[in-house]
């Protein structure tokens, strides 16, 4: 076996021991390499369980977390997908693999131009990603099938759950950033939204406004 395939073997095999069981989503991420995302000094890290830093003080989660993430977004093939925090353009990536259509937006239009070139690179057509303050949504798509938040709020923002579909489903952790933070997912009823705590995670927090990059 060649060291390729032996890396891409036990990549998986530590997705599913943390629990990541559905196979779309193991699919995905064994089509998605997560080196195409990491640059420099932590390029040979890539494949292991961890967050690593990415430009903009910003991180790219570790693939478990996006994993699981993931599998609570319940994604089919015929939705539309709205992510908040684009960073590495690792996980609009994963859920581009799953989704008709992903929106991804982030504050700084550095990881916004570097996410476009790996995608393009990739041939990663249904991926549409904007430099644009997150916590507003994009109203203009609205609604969509599944929103996926990847920076912690103290509160699911009004204008995401408001875009989101009934039926939809979101995904985001909430808490203090210097505290524990939990993974909530939210689901859109026609009388109202149902909580489920799903695990405490640590995300860097949601901020308002466009990054002076």
């Amino acid at each position: 076996m060649s060291d390729a395939a032996e890396r891409k073997m036990r990549f998986l095999f530590a997705l599913r021991s943390k629990g990541v069981t559905d196979a779309r989503v193991l699919g995905a991420m064994e089509a998605i390499d997560r080196g195409e995302f990491v640059r420099g000094i932590f390029a040979e890290r890539a494949y292991e369980d961890m967050p690593l830093p990415i430009a903009c003080g910003q991180t790219i989660s570790q693939p478990s977390v996006v994993g699981l993430m993931t599998q609570a977004l319940e994604v089919s093939p015929r939705d539309k997908v709205l992510e908040i925090g684009t960073g590495s353009g690792y996980q609009a990536a994963i859920l581009s693999q799953l989704a008709r259509r992903v929106y991804t937006l982030d504050r700084h239009r550095r990881l916004v131009r570097e996410a476009e070139e790996v995608f393009a690179r990739l041939g990663l057509p249904n991926i549409t990603a904007m430099t644009a303050d997150g916590s507003h949504g994009l109203p203009d798509q609205a609604p969509f099938d599944r929103i996926i938040v990847t920076a912690a709020a103290e509160d699911p923002p009004g204008p995401l759950l408001a875009q989101l579909r009934i039926g939809g489903i979101m995904v985001l952790p909430v808490g203090q950033s210097d505290t524990v933070q939990s993974l909530i997912k939210v689901t859109r009823g026609s009388s109202g939204y149902e909580y489920d705590e799903l695990r405490p995670v640590r995300f860097v927090p949601l901020v308002e406004g466009i990054g002076q990059d």
